[in-house]
């Protein structure tokens, strides 16, 4: 299935194809910063599956290690995703696709959670081990 999104003032344009390989939220200190909020909800896909239809032009980098390539709309400043190309894949904020269907399956990073939620979902320390992750669960 296709899911197109945009930025807040829709200069940018994206569309994913297919299915997402994870859904989840990140606790992290950085995509809370970044997001100004408590908890970022992640949808992640293989790099080919998302192509930006409109406004590259208006599409800014932000390298904050060479781990991830945060993309964002240089007009209105609305996040887009992440490009990750160490594992060739894509985290496409949750809010951007509104057609797509959020259902979380984990939560990352909970060890810098400054929201605690109980949902019955793993909470993973950090990053799951195949990704480079500990793997490790905490306590809901």
């Amino acid at each position: 299935m296709n899911h197109t999104g945009h930025c807040l003032c829709g200069a940018v344009e994206l569309r994913t194809t297919g299915a997402p390989e994870a859904m989840g939220y990140c606790h992290c200190t950085t995509c809370r910063t970044w997001a100004s909020g408590p908890v970022v909800a992640f949808t992640i896909w293989k790099a080919e599956a998302v192509t930006i239809t409109a406004g590259e032009e208006h599409v800014q980098t932000f390298e904050k290690t060479e781990r991830s390539k945060r993309k964002f709309c240089r007009r209105c400043g609305s996040q887009l995703m992440i490009a990750i190309p160490t594992l060739d894949r894509v985290n496409v904020f949750a809010t951007t696709l509104p057609t797509l269907v959020f259902k979380p399956s984990l939560h990352v990073n909970y060890a810098e959670t400054v929201l605690p939620m109980r949902d019955g979902l793993p909470k993973l320390k950090d990053f799951p081990g195949e990704v480079g992750g500990s793997g490790d669960s905490l306590p809901e």
